[in-house]
């Protein structure tokens, strides 16, 4: 098409006060290009090829079947088989003919050229770029390019029917100073203000908090008028009272006091970060225009000096620093205890929502992060302003993402900086929501969100790297894996399976496949066919067993057999990963905390308990183990998991989490590898 001759398209058309060009217009551009305008008669399969300015994600490039009944197709077809999307400034025609290969109208026809396609891609993309509205030198910006029908043939490109929507770019924003995010990770100083000095309000309990989680009193202050300390902190007038500038100030204050807060602040220069815990900055339809004018303000703060200070919330639960010893969360101790889970805390979780961030702690004290921050309505600081920060963070190998929405083009902005984190052998987790219409409604209300097109959204994330979870529960899953495998192998999709109990090992061969993804039941070596015979011989077992994957060992199997049947799968050169259910109620098994038989428990050196961490530890390749019974085991299930075994309680549950992890490891290898790292 040209990107030259498409801007003085643009130009004329703008000088005559259009914002769209005509058919004819466009017909001509690719015309002039080489590419006919008549379709040849004995045409089939057509092509819809379209490039869209979202909110979100900038410029998106789709390409699938086109004609006359598009949204009945797309809507009868499995994901990713009718369309398929990227985002241009993360994708290269190359790539995106790769997604396209996996449409079915690419799998019905034989006529088209896929070098002819390829190329055709590569200059729509080349030309979204340059009207983008993430390129500080476009003059102008495509809203919407449409070409539908489109027919390929060997000899041809024929396009019969199109639409071009265009318009000016909007100001770009002021970069935010993340580098601030440190000062607020690891403040050597705190004030807050809306303590009260007579009663528990929200503003008391984050300082008990903060006192409690060994923050030093004499690095504190309290702005509060006519009190001199506060629980043994100091309290001052005003921010013109300080003696230094803040590393951090906590605003706990009403809603309605905000916005002359923000205001006191950047006049006074007096924080380097600033969290606002109070909600009603932008959720009501009241407080829209007034969190708008906040926000501009905060943004022009950010055009001088050294940045201004940056500011996360509101509506914002607050922060978890463990290495910054301090909890700003205004959820008392007594109701969500944070002991430590693990011997090194290697991940960050970041969520819109506090009450997602909270409930998920409580439910799995083994996520146990070193750093837990509420974003809140994203005033200022945004998702990819806190993964582009952890990305560079060398404590960090896990980072957690929940988003209700995403401000204007952070969605591009926070795809690349997962991208950034994958290269930088990071692992990403994301769930996002407002997957339906209602959803999307209760996102605005919470945290002041426009949530957007949810399947261009997974598409573009998954190719950013991350993993990317459809549902709370896959969340919970996938952080969890994700945190107890980032340092293990992800060789294939090949599964070893094990386990006393048939329908174990049924359930486990059942769970193996996704909507996108599927492993496979890994064929086992002919020295592990001798290996695994040996074991059942030992164990008296061999003439109740056949040997096959998956593997049912019998429920006469003990501990060691467990152990040992696990061993060999994992040491096979053919298995990738192992599934192994530890049979609770096998009367073989030493699954209790106390049993009539002395010794017979899970503190004996001999019990699985104590043996498979030892094998987890030595095999580099992911070991998941199933303890399927109830709250009798609850003993058995946690020290595994403080041994570092990840442990679920049902097979499906483990093998459907294991497998949408590993898609999501080889996709991330996938990328390194094309991109040199």
């Amino acid at each position: 098409m040209g990107i030259d001759n498409l801007k003085a398209v643009f130009q004329k058309a703008a000088s005559e006060q259009r914002d769209q060009l005509t058919k004819e217009e466009i017909v001509e551009l690719l015309t002039s290009t080489g590419i006919t305008e008549a379709a040849p008669t004995s045409a089939e399969h057509p092509l819809l090829i379209s490039l869209t300015n979202t909110r979100e994600f900038g410029m998106v490039i789709t390409a699938g079947k086109g004609g006359d009944n598009v949204e009945l197709y797309a809507s009868s077809c499995r994901k990713g088989q009718a369309f398929i999307s990227a985002a241009t400034q993360m994708t290269t025609a190359e790539e995106f003919f790769t997604l396209f290969k996996q449409t079915l109208v690419y799998k019905e026809s034989s006529s088209f050229n896929d070098q002819q396609l390829t190329t055709f891609f590569s200059e729509l993309i080349a030309i979204a770029n340059q009207f983008s509205p993430t390129n500080p030198d476009a003059e102008f910006v495509i809203e919407e390019l449409e070409l539908n029908p489109v027919f390929l043939t060997n000899n041809a490109l024929s396009v019969t029917a199109g639409l071009c929507k265009f318009g000016k770019p909007k100001p770009v924003p002021a970069k935010r100073p993340i580098q601030k995010i440190r000062n607020m990770l690891h403040p050597e100083s705190i004030g807050i203000i809306g303590v009260s000095a007579t009663k528990m309000n929200f503003g008391r309990i984050i300082l008990k908090n903060l006192l409690d989680s060994g923050y030093s009193p004499e690095k504190m202050y309290i702005v509060r008028p006519g009190e001199t300390e506060i629980d043994g902190v100091r309290c001052i007038d005003s921010l013109e009272n300080l003696d230094h500038k803040l590393d951090l100030f906590i605003v706990a204050v009403g809603a309605d006091a905000v916005f002359d807060m923000v205001d006191d602040i950047i006049a006074t220069d007096a924080a380097e970060s600033v969290m606002l815990i109070p909600g009603g900055l932008g959720e009501t339809e009241a407080s829209r225009e007034q969190a708008a004018v906040m926000a501009q303000k905060m943004n022009e703060a950010h055009r001088h000096g050294d940045g201004g200070p940056i500011f996360l919330g509101g509506n914002c639960l607050g922060i978890v620093s463990h290495p910054g010893t301090y909890d700003s969360w205004f959820i008392p101790k007594f109701k969500l205890p944070k002991p430590q889970k693990k011997a090194l805390r290697n991940s960050a979780l970041l969520s819109q929502s506090g009450a997602f961030m909270i409930t998920r702690i409580s439910q799995n004290p083994w996520f146990d992060p070193n750093y837990m921050i509420a974003l809140g309505n994203q005033n200022d600081l945004t998702h990819s302003d806190m993964v582009n920060y952890f990305s560079d963070n060398p404590e960090i190998d896990l980072i957690g993402v929940y988003i209700e929405g995403f401000k204007e083009l952070d969605g591009i902005a926070f795809a690349e900086a997962v991208r950034r984190a994958i290269l930088n052998d990071k692992q990403v987790v994301v769930y996002k929501a407002g997957q339906s219409e209602p959803g999307q409604n209760a996102a605005l209300g919470h945290t002041a969100s426009i949530a957007g097109d949810y399947d261009i959204c997974e598409t573009v994330l998954r190719q950013s790297g991350a993993i990317v979870a459809g549902n709370f529960g896959e969340f919970n899953d996938l952080f969890y894996v994700a945190d107890t495998m980032h340092n293990k192998v992800i060789g294939g999709n090949r599964l070893g399976a094990v386990s006393g109990a048939g329908f174990e090992t049924v359930g486990m061969a059942d769970s193996i496949h996704s909507e996108t993804f599927s492993l496979e039941m890994g064929t086992l070596e002919a020295h592990t066919h001798e290996r695994l015979s040996e074991i059942l011989k030992a164990k008296r077992l061999d003439a109740l067993m056949e040997i096959r994957n998956p593997f049912d060992i019998n429920p006469g199997a003990d501990d060691e057999a467990h152990v040992l049947c696990t061993q060999a799968f994992a040491e096979d050169p053919n298995i990738d990963a192992v599934v192994v259910g530890l049979d609770p109620l096998s009367p073989m098994m030493r699954t209790l905390v106390e049993s009539p038989r002395p010794g017979f428990d899970i503190n004996s050196e001999d019990s699985v308990t104590q043996q498979l961490p030892k094998l987890v530890d030595a095999i580099d390749k992911p070991i998941i183990g199933i303890v399927d019974g109830g709250s009798l085991y609850d003993p058995m299930i946690e020290m595994l998991k403080d041994k570092g075994v990840c442990t679920f309680r049902s097979c499906d549950q483990g093998v459907k989490a294991l497998a949408k992890y590993i898609e999501g490891r080889l996709n991330s290898n996938e990328i390194k590898r094309r991109h040199g790292s």
